[in-house]
């Protein structure tokens, strides 16, 4: 998840620079509500925004007396190819432990009442911009992470749900006309609020999800995408085709219905489920019904600290039915001594499964 928590920083970090150029400009009703969702949703996007604002206030200093102004200034920086490394985590990693916590805290909270108080919105104004506004409304840029094994829940802006699995990492983008989410990893499951004037598309790998007020999951698995719809019903076409070729006609899914959906491979076929089995992570539960012992062991390893491998072939497509909890290996483990001619070993970051 290193390389993907990077990319995820380096987008708080323009969605910052782009949020502080808009308070200068001046923020409708409107998009003072959708600043101050982007600063609750994750105390990341608070310390990228006080960074900029620091970097910003230097600037203005330095550049009191000069003829070249702060915006000129600015306009050379982004011409330049240059990795900019975030001030925050600098200033960070120069206090040692009690006073960066003492630090981060007030500076987190000082954050938090000034939106409270829209006293944020007029900080900052050291000269004219403007800020490019999506058509029909305001842009609204959010990002949550989930770690491995960790679960969370974000409501969106509009009163959607979103609910995050293990090791999942995604991005909302709303506007006036679209509410867009991209699945840059993991597992979602979407509660969608009704809205005739917003699609609601979630873009994830080979396939892209439009709904309108429904239940679905989307979740990336290696190079495909599979799509679950739990109410409503959702359209589904691949995210890429060939150059110049007319857009391949959707899929309709309807309740307890799936499509996985691997790249370069159109149509594919939706195929009936138990939607409530195949969400059953919603309930940090793991479900399965006659299903090789490998695809269940690697449902397990989406949670656990400990990596389950199966050391002999033979046991990978044994099938195998149960209900566990998704933190509870230890009653997993114990189910796999329960069956014949079957050998766990557990150290403390392996369960090594073979033929006894």
């Amino acid at each position: 998840m290193a390389e993907n928590e990077e990319r995820v920083r380096r987008l708080i970090a323009q969605d910052a620079a782009e949020w502080f150029v808009a308070n200068r400009a001046g923020l409708s009703a409107r998009e003072r509500q959708g600043f101050a969702a982007w600063l609750k949703a994750s105390p990341v996007n608070i310390e990228e925004y006080l960074s900029f604002a620091v970097i910003a206030r230097d600037l203005r200093e330095v550049c009191r007396d000069s003829p070249v102004s702060v915006e000129e200034l600015l306009t050379r920086a982004r011409s330049e190819d240059a990795a900019v490394t975030p001030l925050w985590p600098r200033l960070a990693d120069g206090l040692s432990g009690g006073a960066a916590r003492r630090w981060r805290a007030a500076a987190v909270g000082v954050a938090l009442c000034a939106v409270l108080g829209l006293g944020l919105m007029a900080v900052w104004r050291f000269g004219p911009n403007s800020h490019p506004a999506a058509p029909g409304g305001a842009l609204t840029t959010l990002h949550f992470e989930t770690a491995h094994g960790e679960q969370a829940t974000q409501r969106l802006p509009d009163d959607s749900l979103v609910h995050l699995n293990s090791d999942t990492a995604l991005t909302v983008r709303f506007s006036g006309v679209e509410r867009r989410i991209e699945l840059n990893a993991g597992e979602a499951y979407f509660e969608v609020a009704h809205s005739s004037a917003r699609a609601f598309r979630v873009v994830a790998g080979a396939a892209e999800a439009l709904a309108v007020g429904t239940q679905f999951d989307v979740r990336l698995r290696g190079a495909s995408t599979v799509v679950t719809v739990a109410e409503g019903r959702v359209s589904v076409a691949p995210t890429a085709r060939p150059g110049g070729s007319a857009a391949p006609q959707a899929i309709q899914l309807g309740p307890d219905e799936q499509v996985t959906v691997a790249a370069g491979e159109w149509p594919a076929k939706p195929v009936p489920v138990d939607a409530q089995r195949s969400t059953a992570w919603l309930h940090r539960q793991i479900s399965f019904d006659h299903e090789p012992l490998e695809q269940v062991a690697n449902e397990f390893n989406r949670y656990s600290a400990r990596h389950i491998e199966i050391a002999t072939p033979a046991l990978r497509k044994l099938e195998i039915s149960g209900q566990f909890a998704t933190d509870d290996t230890d009653a997993f483990v114990a189910f796999l001594r329960s069956l014949p001619h079957v050998k766990v070993e557990v150290t403390a970051t392996q369960i090594l499964v073979s033929q006894n």
